[in-house]
This record gives C-alpha cells, structure tokens and sequence, in this order.
C-alpha cells in the first residue's frame, strides 16, 4: 500500500492514470460498435496515420495533439468514404492509407530529427510522454467524446446492428457513420501517447472482445466492456511502475489475460 501510495505522489503518474482512465472508456465503448461493424482494424490504420502525423509535427516543431488530431480525423473520414464507395474494399482501404502515413512519418524523422526519444515514444508509447497541457487537452477532448457517445447512444445502436433499416426508417447513417469515425479518430491520437501507434488498436478491440464472450446485449457489452478496459488499463499502468515494463506493452498484456479468462468463462456458460 505504502508503495502504491508512492506511485501515485509522482504527477506523470497521476496524469497517466487520469487520461488513460478516460481514454480506455472511450476506446471500449466505441470498440464495440466498431467491432460489430467489422471496422476493428480502423485503430490500427489511424495509429498509423497519427504516428505520420506526430513525426512531421515533430519535424516542423510544431504543437503534437494541434497536428494530428485534425490529420487523423481527415483520415478517418477519407477511410469511410472510401469504404461507402465500394471502388476500394474497407480493409484494403485501411491497409493503403495506413502503410502510406507511415511511410511519410518515417521518411519525415530519418531526414530530420532521426529517431529520437520523442519519436520513439509515438511508435511504441510512453507513459512519461504526457505534460500538463497534453494532460488538459486529453482530459476535454475524452469528456467530449464520452459526452457524444452518451448523447447519441440510440442512433449509434441503431446504425451499428442494422444500418440498411436505419436508413429506411430516416435515419442519416451517413452522418452518424462519420461521428463514430471522428470519435474514434479522437480516441486514437489521444491513446498514441501513452499506448504507441503500434499497440493502441488493442484498446479498442480487446474489451470489446472479452466482454461479447459473456454479455449477449449491447449494453450490457457496452458496460463490461467498459469496466474491463479501465481495469486492465490500471492493473497494466501499475504493472509497468513496479516491474519496469514499457506501459502499452503491459496494458496489452493485461487485456490478453482478461480476454483469455473471459473466453474461458463463456465457454463454462
């Protein structure tokens, strides 16, 4: 207890665990929409974008968050439209926009800074990586996100279990479609920073994934998946203090651990 004590009296500690906290609720409950919409991989294609994004704002010096939220967005949405069109496959679309970003962010750091320690911490997370004013950013952003999830809970159930129904009974599923995509947008960048480009899809699918072993209602996956999310981001985050582990890597294996004893458990049921 007195260590725990400890862990929390630093304030990279308690900034890590406030936005990460809110970042993990927001990652579950838009995962499971995006989970049963089969657009799972979308975290990943996004990552990629804001790792683009995060390494040329590095680059140009310029403000991280400023740079990517509104590039990842674009990309999200550009993914959407692409994937309506029927021109371009959802997954192959994904795969083109996603390998294309991280080409130019790799490009942008090997002729400018290199791969620094900033830039590192973009790939693979850093739980050190979040200052006062990223800290305030994340935290109105993430209540933002959470707001328009709650506020618009109806037509995002109704656009994610049967869209072609929706879209007969007037319900704009276009727009709809494209909140989704701009929160999980939001989310995403919000989560590189702690996360990595390379491990922050596991938010987002994990506890969607380990709640849909045992919960067969939307909301009731909606709530497991939620606890589930905040729970192993916390049991990772405090893993990775003591056992000095990279935070993303800890949290992913914390996730992997609760989706096994879930499967487990619906396989009991």
């Amino acid at each position: 207890m007195n260590e725990l004590v400890h862990m929390l009296s630093y304030h990279f500690m308690q900034r890590a665990l406030l936005v990460g906290v809110l970042v993990s609720l927001c990652a579950a409950l838009l995962g499971v929409s995006l989970v049963l919409k089969r657009y799972s991989m979308i975290g990943d294609g996004l990552s990629h974008v804001g790792f683009g994004a995060l390494a040329i704002a590095s680059a140009l010096h310029l403000a991280p968050l400023a740079v990517a939220i509104p590039v990842v967005i674009a990309a999200a949405v550009l993914l959407l439209r692409l994937s309506e069109s029927r021109r371009v496959k959802g997954d192959a679309a994904i795969a083109l926009i996603s390998s294309s970003a991280l080409a130019i962010g790799v490009i942008s750091v090997s002729v400018t800074t290199g791969m620094n320690t900033e830039v590192s911490s973009y790939m693979f997370g850093s739980i050190l990586s979040l200052s006062r004013t990223d800290t305030i950013l994340s935290v109105i952003l993430s209540t933002a996100v959470l707001a328009l999830f709650v506020a618009f809970y109806p037509r995002l159930f109704a656009v994610t279990f049967d869209e072609t129904f929706s879209k007969a009974t007037g319900t704009r599923t276009n727009v709809y479609n494209t909140l989704l995509a701009i929160l999980t947008a939001v989310t995403v960048v919000l989560g590189m920073r702690m996360m990595g480009a390379l491990l922050i899809s596991s938010l987002i699918i994990f506890p969607a994934l380990s709640a849909m072993r045992v919960c067969r209602s939307f909301r009731s996956v909606i709530l497991k998946a939620a606890g589930i999310s905040v729970c192993c981001f916390v049991i990772g985050a405090v893993a990775s203090y003591f056992l000095e582990t990279p935070a993303g890597a800890s949290v992913v294996a914390a996730n992997l651990l609760a989706f096994g004893g879930f499967s487990l458990a619906g396989i009991k049921k």
